[in-house]
């Protein structure tokens, strides 16, 4: 990663949006800027927690070992916290790894400061908290829906909600870009069998796809097979 020299606002910072305004100066102080490159790993499942992840622009992939595969858990972007996985009282090492699915801009604060954060700002905290609830509903939805969703639902499911959450661009093309491998590491299914489900969405003309665009045609019917189950 490369420290910034940019000067980049605080609009997308989760840290700083969320912190009294008193906190700000020493948030300037603390915190760093780095800029990092499409594909380059921020931290890797294994490492020593030395600190926390805020994301001011891009798309981070927040992923982990699963056997011989993996298994993308959540996509950060911006104004979203990276690194919090890492969070406890017993290991010190990182349970994910995080790497970057395009060029982006990351702030990062050392843990002693992040502990200070938390008792000095009840607002943050409380963010915080609500934050590990939403993602603990979501990542027990998500394990459920492995065991229990078809792969072609866990498809429509997915693509559903990369256009809620990323929004789509004027010719109609989701706005986050993703590899099949990445795809297929985010809904838990190997390569092949995405890319035979996926040729089945464009025959039931559900969706279109040219290179890494794909254009949802019919949401309806993507909604349609996010409810079946196996």
């Amino acid at each position: 990663m490369k420290l910034s020299k940019n000067n980049y606002g605080t609009e997308n910072c989760y840290l700083s949006n969320s912190c009294l305004k008193e906190w700000l100066p020493a948030i300037e102080v603390n915190k760093k800027i780095y800029e990092v490159k499409k594909g380059e790993v921020i931290f890797e499942e294994g490492d020593l927690v030395e600190g926390m992840y805020f994301v001011y622009e891009g798309n981070i992939k927040v992923h982990k070992k699963w056997g011989d595969k993996e298994l993308i858990l959540r996509i950060a972007s911006d104004e979203s916290i990276l690194g919090h996985r890492g969070l406890s009282t017993t290991n010190n090492k990182y349970p994910i790894s995080a790497t970057a699915l395009e060029d982006a801009v990351i702030c990062y604060i050392s843990m002693d400061f992040f502990n200070s954060t938390l008792k000095v700002n009840p607002g943050f905290s409380y963010k915080i908290l609500m934050f590990f609830a939403d993602e603990l509903q979501e990542s027990e939805r998500k394990m459920r829906n492995i065991a229990h969703m078809s792969v072609k639902g866990r498809l429509s499911r997915s693509l559903l909600f990369f256009k809620d959450q990323f929004g789509v661009h004027e010719d109609g093309t989701l706005k986050i870009k993703l590899s099949k491998q990445d795809i297929s590491s985010y809904i838990g299914a190997t390569y092949e069998t995405l890319f035979r489900i996926m040729n089945e969405l464009i025959e039931d003309k559900a969706i279109s796809v040219t290179k890494r665009a794909i254009v949802i045609l019919n949401p309806d019917k993507l909604l349609e097979f996010s409810k079946k189950e196996e």
